[in-house]
């Protein structure tokens, strides 16, 4: 996969610090890459702080994280040459998951903070990558930006699944997969916050596990915060590997998404409504077919499109592993549609309202520090 490179370059003058949270469980073989990806081109002159959030890891991921702290300027893959100042924490996040990881490190080191940067242990991160998202908050003014995710796979089904991720089969055109586009959008993949909007929408919803990041973005934008998707910083993505992984990651997606809907009514796209509304559909097409056997169109019609998007793929990349693209855009349909209406039989959610915000507090007592 090929990843825009940025070059590094002196930060902007209205950002001092700089705080990047990499929520950690498990991450022992992907971290230190991505440290030094991160390291790679730091602004200048700002003081980038790096923060692994642990939720609990057993292969080593602490251990690591420690050895990398403990290692000084020198050795340490947070430390670019160009600057003394960048260094690395560990904090153990007895939550677990990572919204609570970025919170928690916003909480206790955030103070004075400019810039908090979120990234994730199992990505790939093009050089300047710090450096690119100051320069783009600096030059749109917005309060947050977000980027685009090209994913790709090693085995069969995790490159079908890579595939299908970038088209509307997969994603519905859903801007910050695989977008080609800047502009302000009303979500993306998150990577950079201004502190004082991120504090002031008050940080994650710590009850969600999926889909926390639309949440907040809802959150900003209804307190007048602005996101900019900067279609120039990619990163790169690794998807499921398997059916049933990738089942259970769009279930909970799913799931997610219906508390987001029901907090903030307006947030809905058609994209979304299209998956519950079609597997409905199905559904009813089949129980009825015994008295209306027209109805079974449909599900022929939707099998008819997974197949085509299969065989599309596969000659665009000349690749019969790409024939498990239909099928693995068809686990992410049904798996996040019940998803969705296992949410809204489960969880019980009301409307949010401005008046509800509550900024997220500072905590100077350094109580979870690994």
């Amino acid at each position: 996969m090929n990843i825009d490179e940025k070059t590094a370059g002196a930060a902007p003058a209205s950002v001092q610090s700089v705080l990047v949270v990499i929520p950690c469980l498990n991450e022992a073989r992907t971290l230190e890459g991505v440290l030094r990806e991160l390291g790679d081109g730091l602004p200048e002159n700002a003081d980038v702080q790096f923060v692994v959030a642990d939720g609990g890891s057993t292969d080593g991921t602490v251990e690591l994280a420690h050895r990398l702290a403990a290692a000084g300027p020198g050795a340490n893959p947070a430390t670019n040459p160009a600057t003394s100042a960048a260094r690395l924490r560990v904090l153990h996040n007895p939550r677990r998951i990572q919204s609570a990881a970025v919170n928690l490190a916003a909480r206790e080191l955030g103070q004075g903070v400019d810039v908090l940067v979120r990234c994730d242990a199992h990505a790939h991160y093009p050089r300047g990558f710090i450096a690119s998202l100051l320069a783009t908050l600096e030059r749109t003014g917005c309060d947050a930006v977000v980027v685009p995710m090209d994913s790709s796979g090693s085995g069969c089904f995790q490159k079908a699944v890579a595939w299908v991720s970038n088209t509307w089969a997969g994603t519905g055109g859903s801007a910050h997969r695989g977008g080609q586009r800047s502009g302000e959008v009303d979500h993306g993949h998150h990577a950079a916050f201004r502190m004082a909007s991120f504090r002031r929408a008050g940080g994650y919803d710590e009850s969600f596990t999926h889909n926390e990041d639309a949440e907040l973005d809802c959150r900003q934008r209804g307190l007048g915060s602005r996101i900019y998707l900067d279609a120039a910083i990619r990163l790169g993505y690794s998807p499921r590997a398997t059916p049933w992984a990738l089942a259970r990651q769009y279930f909970f997606y799913g799931r997610g998404r219906s508390r987001t809907v029901r907090r903030h009514p307006g947030s809905m796209r058609a994209r979304q409504l299209a998956l519950p509304l079609n597997l409905v559909l199905c559904a009813l097409a089949v129980l009825l077919a015994a008295w209306l056997p027209g109805l079974l169109l449909w599900p022929a019609a939707y099998l008819a499109a997974l197949a085509a998007t299969s065989l599309a793929i596969a000659w665009q990349q000349r690749s019969a592993c790409a024939l498990w693209a239909g099928p693995a855009a068809g686990i992410m349909h049904v798996a996040w549609a019940l998803g969705f209406f296992a949410g809204l039989a489960t969880i019980r959610e009301s409307a949010w309202q401005r008046v509800h915000a509550t900024p997220l507090a500072h905590d100077t007592g350094q109580g979870a520090a690994g």
